[in-house]
């Protein structure tokens, strides 16, 4: 039996507040409450792993090794048939870092682009099939740690659409829908996920719900 957290305090493996504040939100109703890296002053490990499994097992272990808590930490990415699952771990690293206004961000369109620009060069019957994958790990001190995976399959389309998503959200048309994630309220998309798959399966093991 997969080992469970107990009330109290969680390390987030994240320097981003709003990723914070997401899984605060979930995970509060089970009387956890979150604590993020960041925070904390500590390190942000380097992603060297070649899955999504292994670099979110990184962070997490990273996280509750240096706080001597128990730490949950998550990696996610876009996998595409056609281009043998790329861009996968490397789904941000695709999205060049560039200068906007003296603050430093990813060139998404540049991402899109470049994946819609590899597609196209297989020919138009190129099979557009792809997924978001999401992975979270929960680390414990003693180094015991458990893994769930969530996924969303979907289709690529072109030119972007819609303005409310991040990342290839434009571009990403969730199985069974019309409509881009960037187009669907954010409501809507958090429901369908891969992120709310692997939460779902998370709270099942973890809290019995």
């Amino acid at each position: 039996m997969t080992r469970r957290l107990g009330s109290g305090s969680l390390v987030i493996a994240t320097h981003n507040s709003g990723k914070l504040k997401e899984i605060s939100a979930l995970l509060e109703p089970h009387g956890i409450k979150c604590i993020s890296a960041g925070s904390l002053g500590l390190p942000e490990p380097a992603e060297t792993g070649k899955s999504f499994v292994e670099n979110a097992l990184i962070k997490a272990r990273a996280a509750a090794e240096a706080s001597g808590l128990a730490a949950l930490a998550d990696d996610s990415g876009l996998s595409v048939d056609a281009l043998d699952g790329r861009p996968g771990v490397y789904t941000a690293d695709w999205a060049e870092r560039q200068w906007f206004e003296g603050d430093p961000g990813r060139d998404w369109y540049m991402a899109m682009g470049k994946v819609e620009g590899m597609l196209q060069q297989l020919g138009p019957e190129t099979d557009r099939s792809a997924a978001f994958h999401c992975v979270l790990a929960i680390a414990w001190p003693d180094g015991e740690y458990a893994i769930y995976e969530g996924k969303c399959p979907g289709s690529l389309t072109w030119p972007p659409r819609g303005e409310m998503g991040f990342g290839y959200d434009p571009v990403f048309v969730p199985e069974g829908g019309e409509q881009t994630f960037a187009e669907i309220e954010p409501s809507e998309k958090h429901a369908i996920s891969h992120r709310a798959d692997a939460f779902a399966k998370l709270t099942a093991e973890q809290f019995g719900v």
